[in-house]
């Protein structure tokens, strides 16, 4: 199964990058555009994956691909 982030607002305030199925947030930022760099980040130390952003609603409101950080055809030769 490819990894996934979600990018979902906090109850108390601020923003979470959560990992489906995670008792506890990877990540806590303040604002939503923190939260997805970080989620981008994660991601592609875990060899990429999904991120999806949801809204203050909870609703879906961008899915975005992320490549792997660490993929070897990137290295310039």
């Amino acid at each position: 199964m490819a990894e996934s982030r979600h990018v979902v607002p906090n109850a108390g305030g601020g923003w979470d990058v959560r990992k489906p199925g995670a008792s506890r947030a990877s990540a806590h930022t303040d604002t939503q555009a923190q939260a997805q760099d970080r989620a981008r980040e994660i991601l592609g130390n875990a060899g990429g994956g999904e991120m999806l952003t949801h809204g203050r609603g909870g609703e879906i409101r961008a899915k975005d691909t992320i490549r792997p950080g660490n993929d070897p055809r990137n290295i310039p030769g």
